[in-house]
């Protein structure tokens, strides 16, 4: 059975991820756009706390990653409602280009739910990349104004990723945690092929 001291330093950063999602809701609810921007700062900011205190820890695991991507899933949520509430204007006149950049992020979802019954932690450099644009885009919103170039950066990178996902997704037949990318992992099954040859 586990209890809180199964969990370490790293998971608790992915906590408070979760943890202060209602908050900030609760932010987006009052109306209160400054502060809820300043919070959401802090939860992007230990999404790369918790990741950088895993590797150099040696923390890393199969539930911490399942972990801190719940964490990083919810925490995007809230920061798309938030956008959504805030710069409706904007979300309303490029709502077309959102949905077809949705639409692949869904099947991916999907596909891992039904294949691992789960959600993917791949955690790679193209996922890493995508969230810090992700985030980047989304503050620079809500703390001055959306920003085109930074808005589609982030749709391009975010559709190369939910792709190599879904690829990812199809290589690996058991549920994998922290994989670089594609290149990695084809390297990795062709290595335990030759093995077990």
């Amino acid at each position: 059975m586990l209890t809180f001291k199964n969990y370490n330093i790293a998971d608790w950063f992915s906590f408070y991820r979760i943890a202060a999602s209602p908050f900030l809701f609760g932010l987006i609810w009052l109306d209160e756009q400054f502060i809820f921007a300043c919070l959401l700062a802090v939860s992007y900011s230990t999404d790369a706390i918790d990741g950088f205190l895993a590797r150099k820890l040696k923390l890393v695991s199969p539930r911490g990653s399942q972990l801190d991507s719940f964490g990083d899933q919810i925490t995007l949520i809230i920061g798309l409602i938030g956008l959504f509430y805030f710069e409706k204007t904007f979300i309303m006149e490029n709502l077309t280009i959102i949905i077809i950049v949705f639409i692949p992020y869904i099947i991916q979802m999907i596909l891992a739910y039904i294949k691992y019954g789960k959600a993917t932690a791949f955690h790679t450099y193209l996922a890493k990349t995508s969230a810090i644009m992700q985030s980047a885009f989304i503050l620079y919103a809500l703390f001055f104004d959306p920003n085109y170039t930074l808005f589609y950066v982030m749709i391009v990178i975010g559709l190369l990723e939910t792709f190599e996902e879904i690829v990812l997704i199809f290589m690996h037949k058991h549920w994998v945690s922290d994989i670089k990318g594609i290149y990695w992992a084809y390297k990795s099954i062709k290595t335990s092929k030759k093995q077990e040859s």
